[in-house]
């Protein structure tokens, strides 16, 4: 059981700790539903060591487990200015004028300016800065194919703490078996434990496999850097939930079993659309989640191990507790756990 901690749960130095880079995975397990996973029971304040193929054990007959569909495209586009220097833009989002994006060297990418790719006529202008540290407003030229250039020019958007370059078997790796509508720039990383054989025992085992969508954008990956947490903005991402998904949702609940959401993303979702009942409907969703916040929608959580000082770390932590979340953390450091997208799961039941 987990010490009684007296802490702010709206400082933001409440949800940092210190972790070996070692700890932090560079590649994923392979086969991948062989990673290791921790049970966090909130009732009982105990947590057990598991893997993943254990998973259905924990996930009854007639529970709903939820996925997030979305797809990640290979937003990491590499290209130079006319003078030769180097640049990196990362796509955010489409909107109706071009894409969000982020740009390194920002400084040198007033807008404007253009960057140009070898042996292609598709060029990127900077359009105007966007209200984000190195966001740009940017469109292509000469693009007839938007989904193709970026499927031929772009790279798998590996996070920064993975130190190296993302590599063919990340455009397997770095997405779900399940996944479907082109759209994320980062994985919905709970996912990607999942095997199409798990999906089958637990489906043969009754458990309800439920489908709804979140775009993954800045709002999950966008650092806290606010002191007080409460006056932390997510950055809008859209989300999509079907009729069918909203009614198979509300079914469950009125058979009293649970909402299992597998990933932040899901939760921020659920949470989003749930008003006296799960309802279908597409949007923009800037929710986010930390301790005091009452759940509704969601029952349990599938997720990984996350950034210190992160939104996705303050979200677990409004479920479980920044206690018990504290305990298990500490735990799955000292018994040498994979940390972060490529890393080991954690279910809080």
């Amino acid at each position: 059981m987990p010490e009684k901690i007296h802490q702010d749960i709206y400082s933001l130095a409440s949800y940092q700790f210190d972790l070996p880079r070692e700890l932090i995975a560079q590649y994923p397990v392979e086969p991948r539903d062989k990673c290791r996973l921790l049970v966090v029971n909130r009732q009982t304040g105990q947590i057990a060591d598991h893997i993943f193929t254990d998973l259905p054990d924990f996930i009854a007959r007639g529970d709903a487990l939820v996925l997030n569909e979305t797809r990640v495209i290979p937003a990491r586009l590499l290209g130079t200015k006319d003078s030769g220097a180097a640049v990196e833009i990362l796509l955010l989002s489409r909107k109706d004028r071009g894409w969000e994006a982020l740009v390194k060297p920002a400084r040198r990418l007033a807008p404007g300016s253009r960057v140009i790719f070898p042996d292609s006529t598709v060029q990127v202008e900077i359009i105007e800065e966007i209200d984000i540290p190195g966001g740009r407003l940017v469109r292509l030229l000469n693009c007839s194919d938007e989904e193709g250039f970026i499927q031929q020019w772009g790279r798998m958007p590996l996070p920064p703490y993975i130190n190296r370059p993302a590599g063919p078997d990340d455009n397997q790796h770095y997405q779900t078996v399940y996944a479907q509508h082109a759209g994320s720039v980062a994985a919905p990383t709970a996912g990607l434990h999942f095997t199409p054989e798990i999906l089958q025992q637990l489906t043969d085992g009754g458990v309800e496999i439920a489908r709804l969508l979140l775009h993954v954008g800045l709002g999950t990956f966008r650092p806290v850097v606010v002191e007080d947490i409460r006056e932390h903005h997510m950055h809008t991402e859209h989300y999509e939930i079907s009729t069918a998904t909203a009614r198979q949702l509300n079914q469950t609940r009125q058979n009293g079993k649970r909402v299992v959401a597998v990933g932040t993303t899901v939760v921020r979702t659920l949470e989003t659309i749930y008003q006296q009942g799960y309802q279908a409907g597409q949007g923009e969703t800037d929710k986010f989640i930390y301790p005091g916040y009452r759940f509704q929608a969601v029952d349990a959580l599938l997720t990984n191990f996350h950034l210190p000082g992160s939104s996705l770390l303050m979200l677990v932590a409004a479920l479980a507790g920044n206690e018990l979340i504290r305990y298990a953390y500490q735990h799955a450091i000292r018994e040498r756990y994979r940390f972060f997208s490529y890393g080991d799961a954690m279910l809080i039941i």
